[in-house]
């Protein structure tokens, strides 16, 4: 994209890589120069929290603030009760309304973290607020005239589902309505006129463009960031372990910082640019290191990512106990975390290595202690039924087998 932003927001949008698209760049560039523009993010509460995935919007939210002007995160307690159908193969379950608002607790705890809500500053709203009290002939009168089932058949999101002949509810093609119809009430209350989402919102970004514009004659737009993958192809957010949550009590602080460092080298300067605030002279700096060096970049990246989310306290401990099991484990370690159930434990440490993973089978691990090649969290390893349970594995455990092959099991 050869434009040049004149705004703040939209210079750090191009130059750090958030930009996907924007429904018209130079009006919503030229509003922005003028004064404070309001924009939303919305999001359901489908889990009890984030997750890595999420990341790359809150930190547009997080910049769209720190360049002068007023972001709103949207809960979705209205609109999880249908559930966005976008390129999902099957509908969502349906959550109670008393299991939507656990999830909004635990999704609004992340946001602190990298917004400053008050009187004048960022905003949390719920579109519950004005979903909840619709009365349906007058919406569909109102409101439903201005869509067009045509249109919305051949959305992206919608057709691929058709094409592969997967049932589509009504409550599910309801969705794209509901959420145009957010766009319309956050500008009819707050003058919101931007909305932003992942380019995968984009069919929805535009049906809510269109509605306001029908109904209030407004002035609005939509910009999408990208759908991000590593550089080795995997999508984004995603780990062995499953999904990378942002709640510390869904995912430890130390198992987050770990996921950061263990990023590929390719990526490191792309990470820093879209998950930290470092400048981006900085960013490359980190990025182009080679060979070794480039593990500076990531613990950089590692503690950056952390400290914005649990704390420089947090961030720092964590990198010492990476520190520490590193040097303890020698030159070249491949240090991975696995998780054990606590509903599995206790079980003999056979038992465990197999279970996890980390041999083959329980012949192998016990052919490995037999030979005294196993130890954990140092110590040597000589019988195959030590017992292994939560108390001994507390904040982690490192399994070492042989000199360069180690494991920090935890319990999930």
């Amino acid at each position: 994209m050869t434009y040049k932003a004149k705004s703040d927001f939209l210079h750090v949008m191009m130059e750090r890589g958030y930009l996907a698209d924007c429904t018209d760049l130079q009006a919503l560039d030229e509003a922005l120069t003028q004064g404070p523009v309001t924009a939303y993010i919305g999001y359901d509460a489908t889990a009890a929290s984030l997750h890595v995935g999420h990341l790359l919007n809150i930190m547009m939210l997080r910049w769209f603030q720190k360049t002068g002007n007023r972001p709103i995160t949207l809960m979705g307690g209205g609109t999880t009760k249908v559930g966005d159908p976008s390129f999902r193969s099957e509908e969502r379950p349906l959550l109670t309304p008393d299991a939507i608002q656990a999830n909004i607790d635990g999704m609004q705890q992340v946001f602190a973290r990298y917004l400053d809500y008050g009187e004048g500053k960022a905003m949390m709203l719920n579109n519950a607020e004005w979903l909840d009290g619709l009365n349906y002939l007058d919406f569909l009168r109102d409101i439903g005239r201005h869509f067009s089932v045509n249109r919305m058949l051949s959305f992206e999101s919608v057709k691929s589902r058709l094409d592969r002949e997967q049932s589509l509810s009504f409550l599910e093609f309801n969705y794209m309505i509901l959420q145009a119809y957010d766009f319309l009430e956050l500008y009819r209350r707050y003058g919101c006129q931007l909305q932003m989402g992942g380019s995968d919102q984009w069919g929805n970004i535009v049906n809510g463009i269109d509605l306001t514009r029908r109904v209030l004659d407004g002035e609005i737009w939509g910009l999408t960031s990208p759908l991000l993958t590593t550089s080795d192809g995997r999508k984004m957010g995603k780990s062995a372990g499953g999904a990378v949550w942002l709640n510390g009590a869904m995912l430890s602080p130390y198992e987050f910082w770990q996921f950061w460092r263990n990023s590929t080298d390719a990526d490191v300067g792309r990470f820093l640019k879209l998950y930290t605030d470092l400048p981006v002279d900085e960013c490359d700096r980190l990025g182009a290191l080679q060979g070794s060096e480039i593990n500076e970049g990531k613990v950089r990246l590692a503690n950056e990512v952390t400290t914005l989310l649990h704390g420089a306290e947090a961030a720092a401990s964590a990198e010492a106990t990476a520190r520490e099991v590193f040097e303890q484990g020698g030159a070249g370690s491949d240090l991975e975390i696995v998780t054990v159930g606590a509903d599995a434990l206790p079980v003999s440490v056979v038992q465990l290595l197999a279970q996890t993973g980390i041999t083959a089978s329980g012949k192998e691990a016990k052919r490995l202690i037999a030979e005294g090649g196993l130890r954990l969290n140092n110590d040597p390893v000589s019988d195959p039924l030590l017992p292994v349970d939560a108390a001994l594995i507390g904040d982690g455990l490192k399994v070492s087998v042989g000199k360069k092959k180690h494991r920090m099991v935890q319990v999930g």
